[in-house]
């Protein structure tokens, strides 16, 4: 009997052991299987968007690299501008040339009403694609040189300011340079009479003073204000921003 109760205990041990090891085995094995699947769903599946290989720029992209088609099916809703263009609101054409792009104007320019032309034109400085960029930079730029500008543009300075400081505001920095760019061509055309608006532009031009790459453009810009502003513009020059005589100096 004790021969039985030895070997019946001695069966029982090993069925414990061997239970422990095979339950082991099988909790590895499913701890193996769960770092497996842990694993793959870290690595990109070779169709996610993270394994496509993005194709190299070609030549032409670094030309017009922002290029958009106006005419054609747009993914969003366009601006106001590109509506107004592709329309054919905008009375001229960008035209490719083999050196330098130009406007073709519908008509002469000078046949044209400012309002609200210019006010279009003033709100595509905003704009951060090819062509809106180009019309709108040199559409306004050559409506300021017709003859008769200045009496054209003077009374829609009220309406022309806030446009420009929505582009002097703009977090693009080419957006910004356009922006001042107009504003100076804006000073040359309407003279003195820009001086009643001017303080509402010079904080924009202050805040981007502090960055290196706009402080020799902006100090340009606030010598040209000065000179077509008179007297009465470096007062308020002086007031919006004290560091500009130190940095003429």
């Amino acid at each position: 009997r004790m021969q039985k109760s030895e070997s019946h205990g001695s069966l029982q041990m090993r069925n414990r052991v061997t239970g422990n090891y095979e339950q082991r085995i099988s909790s590895g094995s499913q701890e193996k299987h769960r770092s497996v699947v842990h694993q793959n769903k870290l690595l990109p599946s070779k169709n996610s968007p993270d394994s496509v290989r993005k194709p190299h720029p070609r030549p032409s992209d670094k030309l017009n690299p922002k290029t958009i088609d106006p005419f054609g099916d747009q993914p969003r809703a366009p601006s106001a501008f590109a509506a107004i263009y592709s329309k054919g609101g905008i009375p001229c054409r960008l035209v490719h040339g083999s050196v330098k792009h130009k406007l073709q104007w519908d008509c002469l320019p000078e046949t044209l009403p400012f309002d609200p032309l210019l006010i279009t034109l003033a709100e595509g400085l905003r704009e951060t694609k090819h062509p809106y960029t180009f019309v709108s930079k040199e559409g306004f730029k050559e409506l300021l040189l017709v003859e008769g500008a200045t009496e054209k543009t003077v009374p829609l300075l009220p309406r022309l300011i806030p446009v420009l400081k929505a582009a002097l505001t703009h977090s693009d920095g080419e957006v910004f340079e356009r922006g001042l760019n107009a504003l100076v061509q804006l000073s040359g055309v309407v003279g003195p009479s820009l001086n009643d608006h001017l303080k509402h532009l010079l904080t924009s031009l202050s805040k981007r003073l502090m960055d290196k790459k706009f402080k020799e453009p902006i100090t340009s810009a606030l010598q040209k204000l000065e000179q077509h502003g008179g007297s009465g513009s470096l007062m308020i020059i002086k007031a919006k921003i004290p560091t500009y005589c130190s940095i003429c100096s």
